[in-house]
């Protein structure tokens, strides 16, 4: 059977469990595929969406609708408060929990999601970067604060740009270890994350890419924007206001909240908000690529070749 080839990589002969990584862009069809297959193959997910982690935020961070995760099981959606830490270092260790469980109950192992650092962690290891330097960071953040993110995000571009390339202008988080690790070290933290990924390689895995044309990607991701304004995002960032969440929670200074934000301030019009979020969803799109194309062990399709997938799979499956 399926279940049994692709559970098969937890036995004597083959003691690492066998995961199906599914990635690509945000609104290329990752959960719709990964539901069906988990569902062909007695599976379950675990999410590697780094926003998805957050409770109360889910018409903006597109998550499985209950009926997806009644079809599917899914893993580290809601773990944390949006005012609540979360990072790589809590992904790795949540996600190593639930795969021991899924490994220990037989069940296919599926993660899924598009963001790249948690992927990376999960199979080579957490970065072995520099610690953070207390004094640089608050010459970044008094560097922010008075002429902006984007500000430090030029600087970055100018003696990083690979780096810079694949951080959004506003993630200050980001942008400023990057900043740190260069200037502390002289190398780029892609540079570095490349050198370590193999690492720690406590998994056998086969990488599934997703991806489109781009105008057609750039389409459905202006169709769900929509979809997601017209199914209460706007009421959603309401009901976040009144629970005390704010501008300074840091999953709502991303590209869709912020807008969000601002437009129940009266500062954007719902047109405006709506073109705004289309934008930088779209470039989000661009820099998920970019940072994906440089993984050579991704094997790309598109959407539609599901039994091309299930294919390659069953394939790279020990023991098959």
């Amino acid at each position: 059977m399926i279940t049994d080839t692709l559970t098969s990589a937890g036995n004597a002969s083959h003691p690492k469990p066998f995961l199906t990584i599914i990635t690509g862009p945000t609104g290329v069809g990752k959960t719709a595929l990964a539901v069906r297959l988990a569902g062909r193959f007695g599976g379950e997910i675990i999410s590697a969406d780094s926003m998805q982690v957050y409770r109360h935020l889910d018409i903006g961070t597109a998550k499985p609708s209950p009926e997806e995760r009644a079809l599917a099981p899914h893993h580290l959606i809601d773990v944390v408060d949006p005012d609540e830490e979360f990072n790589a270092a809590m992904f790795v260790e949540q996600a190593d929990e639930a795969i021991r469980a899924l490994q220990k109950n037989k069940k296919s192992i599926f993660v899924v999601g598009g963001t790249g650092l948690y992927l990376n962690a999960l199979l080579g290891g957490l970065l072995q970067a520099p610690g953070a330097d207390g004094r640089l960071r608050d010459s970044y953040k008094e560097a922010a604060a008075r002429y902006g993110s984007g500000y430090l995000h030029e600087r970055l571009k100018r003696i990083d740009p690979e780096a810079a390339a694949g951080i959004h202008p506003n993630d200050l988080v980001r942008i400023i270890r990057a900043l740190e690790v260069i200037e502390r070290t002289g190398h780029s933290i892609v540079a570095i994350r490349e050198e370590h990924r193999f690492e720690r390689r406590s998994y056998e895995y086969i990488k599934i890419g997703l991806r489109i044309d781009r105008a057609l990607l750039y389409e459905r991701i202006n169709t769900r924007v929509e979809r997601m304004v017209d199914g209460g995002l706007v009421d959603e960032g309401r009901r976040l206001l009144e629970m005390g969440y704010d501008e300074e929670t840091l999953p709502l200074q991303g590209m869709t909240y912020r807008h969000i934000l601002s437009h129940i301030r009266g500062e954007q019009t719902r047109d405006d908000m709506v073109r705004l979020i289309q934008r930088d969803t779209r470039h989000f799109a661009r820099r998920q690529m970019t940072w994906f194309r440089r993984d050579p062990d991704i094997k790309w399709f598109a959407p539609r070749d599901e039994s091309m997938i299930s294919r390659a799979v069953e394939s790279r499956v020990p023991g098959n």
